[in-house]
């Protein structure tokens, strides 16, 4: 791995997430007004996500969360939201840590910032000898997968 202090993606990431923790501070305190309302996709792997257990099967990856007509007790801290929302019906309180959002749109002044995944985060970390290494392999097993079903051209090119 490259150890640079000066990480200017990460650096750049935690600005805009402390933009997505403004914003959400400004609803908590005085609602949606306008059009405005956002879609927030979160990583439901990250270890300090509160979601119910029914959600996080039913998503285990991502989910996408609407703050538009039915939110509540939006509560917003340094490093994280709490919201309570519905989902067929029942109330779920949920505890989102800015550090799981993957994404964040308002539609209506189409605005949107969007993150790396940690695996794309991890590559970008990678020195360029390793990272050319790595996608070597992942051409030889790509290459492997197709097998026999690649045929070379080289058969009929006639001299």
């Amino acid at each position: 791995m490259i150890d640079d202090p000066m990480n200017y993606g990460k650096m750049v990431e935690e600005a805009l997430r402390k933009v997505i923790r403004d914003i959400l501070q400004l609803v908590s305190e005085r609602g949606l007004h306008g059009g405005h309302h956002f879609y927030i996709t979160c990583r439901t792997g990250s270890p300090d996500l509160i979601l119910p257990e029914h959600l996080q099967e039913a998503y285990p990856d991502e989910i996408t969360l609407v703050l538009q007509h039915q939110y509540w007790d939006l509560l917003v801290g340094e490093d994280f939201f709490e919201v309570t929302l519905s989902f067929n019906g029942k109330n779920e309180r949920l505890n989102v840590p800015l550090s799981s959002i993957i994404g964040f749109v308002d539609p209506s002044v189409e605005f949107g910032l969007q993150f790396k995944s940690e695996e794309e985060d991890n590559l970008m970390n990678i020195s360029p000898e390793n990272k050319s290494d790595m996608e070597s392999k992942n051409r030889e097993t790509q290459s492997d997968k197709l097998g026999e079903k690649v045929v070379s051209l080289d058969n009929f090119r006639r001299n």
